[in-house]
């Protein structure tokens, strides 16, 4: 510490980083009678959930970081933490997806299951007999085995295998885990638009479809209950029911203020400094939401953290084909998508999909950005106000699409910053193919780079919104990395509770819930 004189206040625990995993955390932890503070540098709480007002005072609200929620309303601490009674309502379009083809034809994912298999049934009939076995083969294990294991810390791999093994249903889902995303559908689905559509709606917006150990993906979610869903008011409402459950439990939140430092004496973890001057001491616990660089490496003095532990930080890795460029529009009316003069219902699509025509493209995709090239286009995105004309002026509306692009765009990202505003003319371009009247229906527009979301977010390094690979061993009890798997830190009182930990990124929330459980039985409580 400096000479500069400090105001100590002591809490029962401090967690940081205001992302929706820590506040689910310290929501439980506050409903527990615990004293408990969450610290965030910037000035509002909520992570990746944000909606922003573009321009400023025109109504149009932007969600440009986390837009697709799937089935949040079925998690546990939706229901446990009473976030509809705190104003996180959802709903779930019937629709879900739409890949539109340039032949004018849509592979379709709607919440009912038969629709999906009548969808895939057009391109064909043995591939959709393929898709209702898979989905009955997997509901019992999604019910039994896999929504339970994201409910809990994770096991040792070894000790999970065990039990796996004592089952059909077990080990099925180790058979085919065994295998990558991408050689699960080429072994059991024939059609190129079939085998597209799957690892897109499955996975391609979010591993590596290479990656061995993730092939049951795809049958997971042909057997989940829950598909794609949008929070009304923008996902910022999610964020902020989650501040008012927490300020209901007495729970402190304190913005714009940076850690600087995790104290650690006697080898225990006993508060935190921050840029501002302020220490914070803690009877309990230090709760990290950051990534593995910013705790173990940042935050943690070298001198106290054996090389061990700070070697394992510095090995984490980042997702390579995570980064995503956003284009979000102003518009005087929808897209009218030429592929719904044939078939209507595709412009009330929630996702919609374009440029998507076969598997080999993602393929492509990771070549791009291995090389720091612009992959060709394949974007993904949706129309707010389509189910919530709250989020644009009367009349109006907001879209968005999503691209996945290098971080190091020719091995430099701040070739970004002189970019990224063509690249969204490019986009807009190829949108138009789709829907002509989009030329004439822009009002506003802004880009995002992933450079600007590492700007906007320090924790999603490199531009990976995941927060971790895959790869490298970094899943389940080894996420981040041994040692570190079980949501505890080297030191006593100190953990992890972020996109980091198990079961990875994407806003499920189950980090902070599990943190919770593992936090509360450590305190006997």
């Amino acid at each position: 510490m400096s000479d500069q004189s400090y105001i100590v206040t002591t809490y029962d625990g401090i967690i940081l980083g205001a992302g929706h995993n820590s506040l689910i955390l310290q929501a439980y932890l506050c409903k527990a009678g615990l004293k408990v503070l969450c610290l965030e540098r910037r000035d509002v709480p909520g992570g990746g959930l944000t909606t922003i007002e573009f321009p400023r005072h025109s109504g149009f609200l932007h969600n440009t970081h986390s837009f697709f929620h799937r089935a949040l309303n079925q998690m546990p601490w939706y229901a446990d933490l009473e976030l509809k009674r705190h104003g996180a309502v959802y709903v779930e379009p019937e629709l879900n997806a739409a890949m539109l083809l340039q032949s004018g034809d849509a592979l379709e994912w709607w919440t009912d299951f038969e629709k999906t298999v009548t969808s895939f049934g057009h391109f064909s009939q043995k591939d959709a007999t393929t898709l209702r076995r898979w989905r009955d083969d997997f509901l019992p294990i999604v019910n039994d085995i896999l929504i339970p294991e994201a409910k809990s810390p994770p096991l040792p791999p070894n000790q999970r295998r065990t039990l796996l093994e004592k089952s059909p249903e077990g080990r099925l889902l180790l058979k085919v885990s065994a295998l990558s995303p991408l050689e699960f559908v080429q072994t059991e689905f024939q059609h190129p638009v079939v085998q597209a559509g799957l690892l897109f709606f499955n996975g391609l917006r979010e591993v590596d479809l290479r990656c061995q150990g993730f092939g049951h993906h795809i049958p997971f979610l042909l057997a989940s209950p829950g598909k794609a869903q949008m929070c009304f008011g923008g996902s910022a409402a999610l964020a902020r029911a989650l501040v008012s459950a927490i300020k209901e439990s007495g729970g402190d939140i304190k913005l714009q203020t940076t850690p600087q430092k995790i104290l650690v004496e006697n080898e225990r973890v006993v508060g935190v400094e921050t840029t501002q001057g302020e220490v914070f001491r803690v009877r309990h616990f230090v709760a990290s939401a950051l990534n593995p660089h910013q705790t173990f490496l940042e935050l943690i003095a070298e001198d106290v953290l054996p090389q061990e532990w700070r070697d394992k930080a510095q090995n984490f890795k980042y997702n390579l084909i995570a980064p995503l460029f956003a284009l979000n529009l102003n518009l005087k009316e929808l897209p009218r998508y030429k592929a719904a003069d044939k078939h209507p219902h595709l412009d009330r699509a929630f996702m919609t999909i374009l440029g998507l025509e076969s598997v080999d493209q993602y393929l492509e995709i990771v070549r791009c950005h291995e090389a720091g090239t612009i992959p060709p286009t394949v974007m993904w995105g949706a129309c707010p106000t389509k189910f919530d004309s709250s989020q644009a002026p009367a009349g109006k509306q907001t879209a968005f699409m999503w691209e996945k692009v290098p971080y190091r765009l020719r091995g430099d990202a701040t070739n970004w910053d002189r970019e990224k505003v063509s690249h969204g003319k490019d986009m807009l371009k190829f949108w138009c193919e789709y829907a002509p009247n989009m030329e004439d229906a822009v009002i506003d527009s802004f880009v995002q780079s992933p450079l600007d979301v590492e700007r906007t977010f320090p924790n999603m390094k490199a531009g990976d919104l995941l927060i971790g690979a895959f790869t490298n061993g970094q899943i389940g009890y080894n996420r981040p990395f041994p040692g570190a798997g079980h949501y505890r830190g080297y030191f006593p009182g100190l953990y992890l509770c972020g996109s980091c930990c198990h079961p990875g990124g994407n806003i499920t929330g189950m980090p902070g819930y599990n943190a919770a459980q593992v936090i509360l039985t450590d305190l006997g409580i």
